[in-house]
This record gives structure tokens, sequence and C-alpha cells, in this order.
């Protein structure tokens, strides 16, 4: 039989949880897993509308890796993707397809969506207005050449492995001020550095000692890049964390943009909760084409 002393800690458990479970409904704010909730319901109800084959268990993702052209909305645009990836192919460059292209809430795949149709009716107008309006971004000069999975291994040295590859590069005709645009629908965060996540590091930073990185060991140049463009100086140098252990995918594609004289775009969808949340009680995370000023005027990051 239990004890009253017992039954008072038992009790007085339940009741802190249940208090804390009403709060919860009061916070102002959309959580992540309602808005994944929302897209994997619509990706759905997408899906059964088109009679594709799903997945079993989880009937937002398409039934195989193979069928990530059932993803994309118009044929031609998917045709688009598979005729620029067999021409890379044949010059041995990549065009990386990502893991979850056949997902349903694919960041890749609703950029393909999103910007395919313009590419391939060589119209890029609804982009570049979207952009200068809304951003006062400064769009390339002359003919424009728009190209997804954009990959250039002598920024950082990397001459073996998947290099880093930017989602979408709007170039002009001089190569100058080109965009560098990075997408994300449902994702949380920018990928962290794989070295640290294996236990092969200990996150300690080494931006007075690149020594002290893998990377830097087998002559990736992220440090000398974080260098050039002074983000190993102030906060960055002081901190005790490597500031690529969590934001390694975020520093290699702003500093990769830089590194080519261009600008970092980061378009997401603004019901993603995890880059910018609205309520009654004010706006939160980033604001639209938040703008940071570099120490070099020349380069922007947008």
């Amino acid at each position: 039989m239990l004890d009253k002393k017992f039954c008072r800690v038992i009790m007085g458990k339940k009741s802190v949880t249940d208090s804390s479970r009403r709060k919860a409904q009061t916070w102002p704010y959309k959580r992540q897993a309602q808005f994944e909730r929302e897209l994997r319901e619509a990706a759905k109800k997408w899906f059964v509308s088109h009679s594709d084959s799903v997945s079993i268990k989880y009937p937002y993702i398409l039934a195989e890796y193979n069928d990530w052209p059932q993803n994309i909305i118009l044929s031609e645009v998917a045709d688009y993707i598979q005729a620029e990836r067999d021409k890379r192919q044949k010059v041995k460059s990549g065009f990386p397809l990502h893991k979850y292209i056949h997902h349903g809430l694919s960041s890749q795949a609703m950029l393909f969506n999103l910007v395919g149709p313009l590419i391939k009716r060589d119209d890029l107008q609804p982009l570049q207005q979207a952009l200068e309006q809304a951003c006062g971004l400064v769009w390339p000069v002359g003919k424009i050449t728009a190209s997804f999975e954009y990959e250039d291994r002598q920024v950082f040295n990397e001459d073996s492995g998947q290099p880093t590859s930017i989602d979408l590069v709007i170039t002009g005709e001089t190569g100058d001020g080109a965009l560098y645009i990075e997408s994300k629908l449902v994702e949380k965060e920018f990928g962290g550095c794989s070295v640290f996540a294996d236990g092969d590091c200990e996150g300690q930073n080494a931006a007075s000692n690149h020594a002290l990185c893998y990377l830097h060991h087998i002559g990736r140049q992220y440090w000398q890049r974080l260098d050039e463009f002074g983000f190993t100086q102030g906060v960055f140098k002081d901190s005790p964390v490597c500031l690529l252990a969590g934001y390694y995918q975020f520093f290699r594609e702003v500093l990769f943009a830089l590194a080519r004289g261009g600008h970092f775009v980061l378009l997401y969808d603004e019901r993603n909760p995890a880059f910018y949340r609205s309520s009654s009680v004010g706006q939160r995370g980033l604001t639209l084409c938040d703008r940071i000023e570099l120490d070099t005027p020349t380069y922007n990051l947008v």
C-alpha cells in the first residue's frame, strides 16, 4: 500500500504536468510539428489525387526513390532535370539529387517546381521581381543563366567526395553579383559538420589554431575562407565552440557565394517556425530578406 507522502509526490507531479500542458496550448507561435503535419497531409492528398504509388507506412512519400519525377508537377520540368543530369555526367560533373527527392516535403522538389518552369520557358522575370521588390537585390547583368545544384571544387579545394553544392545559382554575363540560393522547406536547421557528428572532433573552436580541424588537415580551405571574410574575428573567435560544428552547411554556402563575388540567398517557407514566427505578440526569427553587411562592402549576405 502506498504511503501518503508518496501519493502527494505523485499527485504533485501530475498537477505540474497538467499545468504545463495547458500552458503549452497558449503558446502564441505555431510549432514545427504542426507545420509538418499540415504539409504531410497536403502531400498525401496530392499523391492520392494523381493516383501515385506511395509508401504504405508514409503516404506522403512516393513508393520508390526512382519515382521522384512524380514529385515534379510539370513533366517537362522533370524531363529537363533528367536531361541536365545526363549532360553533366558526360563531362563528369555532378548534379546530386537529394536522398529524399521522392518525399512530398522535399525542399529540392519544391525548388524544381517553383523555378523549374521559369527556367524551362526562359523567363526568370517573376523571380527577379520578387527578389528586387522584397529585398532590393541587384539582379545580375546581361544574359542570365540559371543552374540547379551548382558546384566548384576549387573554392574550398574539395578534391574528393561530394563538394559544396548550391541549390540554385543565377548568373549574369560577367559572373559578378551572382545569386547563390539555398532552399529550405521543412528543414529545421543547416547541416552540421560530419566529423563532429561522428565523434572524431570535440568541437573545439579552431579559429585561432586551424591545425585543430581535421578538414583543414586534409586540405580543405574552409578556415582560410573564414579568415578571408572576417568570420574568425570578434564573437566567433572568442567562442569556445567551433562555428562549423552546428552550421557547417551554412558557412560553406555563404563563403562559396562570397568567394565568387556574389550574394547568398536563403529561400524558405515563411510558415516554417524554425526560420520565422509571427503572431499577435510579434515576430521572431528571420524577417523578410534579413541582410548582414560584412566589413568588406563589396559583399552582402542576404
